[in-house]
């Protein structure tokens, strides 16, 4: 059943032309069981350390550092794109990722939100959203944070080491939680949060407060593109669970 699934989402793929379906889901039609939002670079401002850590990475795993002056021209690159400029190979890419979590660990007391994501949060929580996190980072560096900022609202933590192929770890997600892409809106920062919305139907949200540049966002194309949190509290008033059931 598992091979059959495969071989029909490649068939897909093939009679798309060998391209991702842009705008699968589109516009809102009903409230989301679910606000599944992602956390580096958007609930936890972690650019400039992960830069930091990515640098200190560079000499253990030999791969070319990133120069502070090249740091806007990276927001522009997709994950696979970052890796091919500084020379990372894909076989190192899971371990880079797991020493990189640990680092992220070590100084996840210094980890800060951004302005604005705290008070977002906690008014969705208030209006009886259900909130969840999908995050290639570890769950007990993000229960620290969610601890730091007094933001322990979220349902669940859905951790995967994975950075590429994020759209997998959505499907699965799904499959556990039993919920259907109609019932997730997606907010995230990332050009592979887009193309995992896209795989897999779900709702998305894009924010530019994050690690990718609003071009990059938008040349995207995710359903949504907000520039701040309360643009984002704008859009979701009409959606909230207790209005909608009135």
């Amino acid at each position: 059943m598992k091979k059959r699934s495969r071989v029909k989402r490649f068939a897909r793929f093939v009679l798309r032309g060998g391209r991702r379906r842009v705008g699968a889901a589109g516009a809102l039609k009903k409230s989301p069981r679910y606000l599944l939002f992602d956390f580096d670079g958007t609930l936890g401002d972690t650019f400039l350390l992960g830069f930091e850590i990515l640098n200190i990475l560079a000499a253990e795993f030999g791969f070319r550092p990133l120069p502070r002056e090249e740091l806007e021209f990276a927001r522009d690159l997709s994950t696979s794109g970052l890796m091919k400029h500084l020379g990372i190979s894909r076989m190192k890419l899971h371990k880079i990722s797991q020493r990189g979590t640990e680092e992220i660990g070590k100084r996840i007391d210094s980890v800060q939100t951004f302005a604005g994501v705290p008070e977002m949060v906690r008014h969705l929580h208030a209006s009886g959203f259900r909130l969840g996190i999908l995050t290639s980072n570890s769950e007990p560096n993000v229960r620290a944070f969610l601890k730091n900022q007094n933001l322990e609202l979220f349902d669940f933590i859905e951790s995967s080491s994975k950075l590429l192929g994020k759209g997998s770890v959505l499907r699965r997600l799904m499959k556990e939680r039993h919920l259907k892409p109609r019932e997730i809106l997606l907010i995230g920062d990332e050009l592979r949060d887009i193309e995992a919305a896209q795989e897999t139907g779900v709702h998305m949200v894009a924010v530019t407060w994050g690690y990718n540049s609003r071009a990059a966002l938008e040349a995207a194309v995710p359903d949504y593109l907000f520039e701040t949190p309360a643009q984002v509290l704008e859009f979701l008033a009409d959606w909230a669970p207790e209005k909608t059931a009135r």
